[in-house]
């Protein structure tokens, strides 16, 4: 089982599928692994661990009857602790929140939870979103991969740490300039910075709301790709800015990895006036 905890979120998917992987037994490796790791206090805020169990048990029960949600159902990731996560608490890393539990679900995370991918919990990150270090003597500063002593680049940073060090399939952060970016290349992963506007912001505590943007970091493109469309079922959300007239660049090619294989990039033109008028030239 600790073979799983190397694996790309995608063919943990396809594992799941075929039936060689059990939800139950890959949530509780994962969960087992954040509590046994050396650094785990300082990748995770908390986690999740209730939710993360009943979630698994649903996912198994939708593979046995054939009827899974997506490829990543029942796969377990981590969220940037600024997504409002009901029930626990979601302190973006000041002690100005401390104490803070939403009561329910930000819309991404909603998205995701709908499309039957496992919370395991909310890692660590730079004080309110506001450093592309990493660093937050508020409360954790994760560690990087390379060097544990040094840090690991922000503010996703416990996202990252938590992906680089097998502590979660695939972590969800945020980036405003630069916060999936940095800690992505410093932790040697796949980072996605998303189209302003792209994925809704709702239920995320703000940086600035004109610029911030959520996206994973991966083991692969082909992951950030999955998450980034299960993510966004929903696009566009009140606080999106108005995208300039010309092409966009989405980052990230389509799901459909035999016609697109090796893309890394699509390109959108403008329909309408937010992001999510944009579609696929392809």
């Amino acid at each position: 089982m600790q073979e799983w905890l190397q694996m790309t979120a995608s063919d943990l998917g396809r594992g799941i599928g075929a039936g060689t992987i059990d939800p139950v037994a890959l949530t509780e490796t994962y969960l087992d692994a954040i509590m046994a790791h050396d650094l785990c206090d300082r990748i995770y805020a908390r986690t999740t661990r209730d939710r993360a169990v009943s979630e698994a048990q649903a996912a198994a029960a939708r593979a046995k009857t054939g009827q899974r949600l997506s490829l990543l159902d029942g796969v377990p990731i981590s969220w940037k602790d600024l997504f409002d996560t009901a029930g626990a608490g979601t302190e973006a890393g000041s002690k100005l929140l401390k104490g803070r539990v939403p009561d329910q679900d930000a819309v991404v995370l909603a998205n995701a939870t709908a499309m039957g991918l496992v919370c395991l919990g909310k890692t660590h990150m730079s004080e309110l979103a506001f450093s592309g270090l990493g660093y937050n003597p508020s409360t954790a500063t994760p560690p990087c991969v390379n060097d544990a002593a040094a840090v690991p680049g922000g503010s996703s940073s416990g996202a990252a740490a938590s992906v680089a060090f097998d502590l979660a399939a695939a972590g969800i952060g945020s980036d405003t300039g630069g916060s999936v970016r940095i800690p992505a290349a410093w932790n040697d992963l796949v980072g996605l910075k998303t189209t302003a506007g792209r994925l809704t912001l709702e239920g995320v505590v703000p940086l600035a709301l004109k610029f911030d943007t959520i996206g994973p970091m991966t083991r692969s493109v082909e992951d950030a790709a999955q998450l980034l469309a299960l993510d966004g079922r929903q696009h566009g959300c009140r606080f999106a800015r108005r995208v300039p007239q010309r092409a966009q660049f989405c980052g990230v090619a389509h799901v459909d990895a035999g016609r697109h294989a090796g893309r890394a990039t699509c390109r959108f033109r403008k329909r309408g006036g937010t992001a999510e008028g944009w579609r696929c030239r392809c």
